[in-house]
């Protein structure tokens, strides 16, 4: 499925130049890619799509802490979590878009979500919000896993 949604993020430059789920999912098979996966990601991402809207009528401040409960901790993983506090100090992520990247990294029912995943959900969400990360967010998000040092938690 991740597969999918990069190779969506690297050839529509916004998700409005994408073509309807009917016309996607064929374009899709034709480039090789199978049909349960790209049923999972047309899912997935009309998960988010619906999710995310416009952000600006929904939008809110906040100066709090986030805490997790135990299950959203064990399905994220300590690096996950750590990136995410990373992202939302940056002013990458906003509270709604913090909670959003949460929400469909729970919905992969996968335990730990691998770093390398969550930045594409993370891009994926800005992606389909018509953002684009700045210079250094992009390396970061796009950067391998291997050269970067794993973020602690302090």
């Amino acid at each position: 499925m991740f597969d999918i949604l990069v190779y969506l993020y690297e050839t529509y430059y916004r998700p409005d130049a994408c073509p309807e789920p009917a016309a996607l999912a064929r374009k899709l098979s034709a480039v090789g890619f199978d049909d349960v996966e790209i049923s999972e990601a047309l899912v997935w991402l009309t998960d988010l799509t619906e999710m995310a809207g416009d952000e600006t009528s929904l939008a809110f401040s906040s100066t709090g802490t986030r805490f997790y409960v135990q299950r959203e901790y064990d399905a994220l993983g300590s690096a996950a979590v750590g990136f995410i506090q990373f992202l939302e100090s940056a002013g990458v992520l906003s509270p709604l878009q913090r909670e959003i990247v949460i929400e469909r990294a729970l919905a992969l029912e996968e335990s730990p979500v691998g770093l390398g995943k969550l930045k594409i959900i993370v891009l994926m969400l800005l992606w389909s919000q018509g953002k684009e990360p700045d210079a250094l967010m992009f390396d970061d998000l796009f950067g391998s896993d291997d050269e970067q040092a794993p973020r602690l938690l302090h």
